[in-house]
């Protein structure tokens, strides 16, 4: 493992006022998406939306460091047959790669979750490195309901996520590390500020165990925040208080940077508190987002499946690259939406 190599990778993917796109939807979650705007669910399709993202040069270039994918899009190639990791690369950004399996029951635990995926980890990661993937995802769901989560679930998921990290640097590939606690429930701040801590101290506790150097990592966490279904919601600025001081109680200062996923917020709610934090400042790493449907949806309802409408689709990733970006340097402000 060469550490300073991960690490130079580390902080190109949170380099200030860049944030990494997730466009590593599975299969099955991708169909959910184009079910909404009325799109089959083909592989061409598939490919034809994500290059049109991959190819808007003005985001790409300035306000995104790195994207991840998922295993069917690192292999395929775009319209006129340029491998999509190299129309990435071409863009100056580095490309990533979901290696979880996703979720399975576990067992003893009803209603609580274990990523599956680590078994065939150590061969599928050298053929990974070799078609371009310089850094990698596995994502740990932890559950906020009556009784759980349970210490269980999460020490099992840290655990796992720990193991993946190891086996990532091991192979020259930059882990991102992303143990989220969802906003499912009906749970206050209060709560997921609660569990959310437990986990992030859990999983920095097994990266130690495992021996994983901080320094080639990426964390990928939820903000602190109230459920979905919560009675109480939260200000911006105490979402933005609670997560900055909950990330400085367990997130040590060598990690390079920190890049939220969006997790069930609207577009705007993602930026917004992205840019109360950075607002804070004085911090240890740099805050970036890693977001997926926070920066897609609204290309994807304005592409709709038709060629003609690939202009606006760029137009709208545009916008919302450059408002996560300008929230990433906590230079945003709500009026900067209604301009566009």
């Amino acid at each position: 493992m060469n550490l300073a190599d991960l690490n130079k990778v580390a902080v190109a993917m949170t380099a200030n006022g860049k944030g990494i796109l997730a466009a590593d939807e599975s299969t099955g979650t991708i169909k959910k998406r184009f079910d909404g705007i009325g799109v089959e669910n083909t592989e061409d399709n598939r490919r034809d939306y994500r290059e049109l993202m991959f190819r808007t040069a003005e985001a790409m270039k300035n306000c995104i460091s790195g994207v991840i994918l998922y295993d069917e899009t690192i292999w395929q190639k775009a319209k006129d047959g340029t491998p999509l990791v190299k129309v990435i690369e071409q863009m100056g950004a580095i490309p990533g790669i979901k290696v979880d399996e996703g979720t399975k029951p576990l067992p003893n635990c009803p209603g609580e979750l274990i990523t599956a995926g680590l078994d065939k980890l150590p061969e599928r990661l050298p053929k990974y490195y070799e078609q371009g993937a310089r850094f990698a995802k596995w994502r740990a769901v932890i559950d906020i309901a009556a009784g759980i989560p349970s210490y269980t679930a999460i020490h099992t998921n840290a655990h796992a996520l720990a193991r993946y990290a190891a086996l990532c640097q091991q192979n020259q590939i930059v882990p991102i590390v992303e143990p989220e606690v969802l906003m499912d429930g009906d749970h206050d701040i209060d709560r997921c500020y609660e569990v959310t801590e437990f986990v992030l101290k859990e999983t920095f506790q097994q990266l130690y165990i495992q021996r994983v150097p901080l320094e080639g990592i990426v964390l990928k966490p939820n903000m602190a925040i109230a459920g979905k279904k919560s009675a109480k919601k939260a200000s911006v600025q105490e979402v933005a208080e609670k997560t900055v001081k909950m990330l400085k109680a367990c997130v040590p200062g060598a990690v390079p940077g920190i890049a939220f996923l969006s997790g069930g917020q609207s577009d705007e709610e993602a930026t917004a508190h992205l840019d109360a934090m950075n607002k804070i400042g004085n911090l240890p790493w740099n805050l970036t987002f890693s977001y997926g449907r926070a920066l897609q949806a609204a290309p994807q309802k304005a592409w709709s499946g038709k060629a003609g409408n690939v202009g606006a689709a760029q137009a709208a990733f545009n916008h919302r690259a450059k408002m996560n970006s300008l929230a990433a340097l906590g230079k945003w402000a709500s009026n900067m939406e209604k301009a566009a």
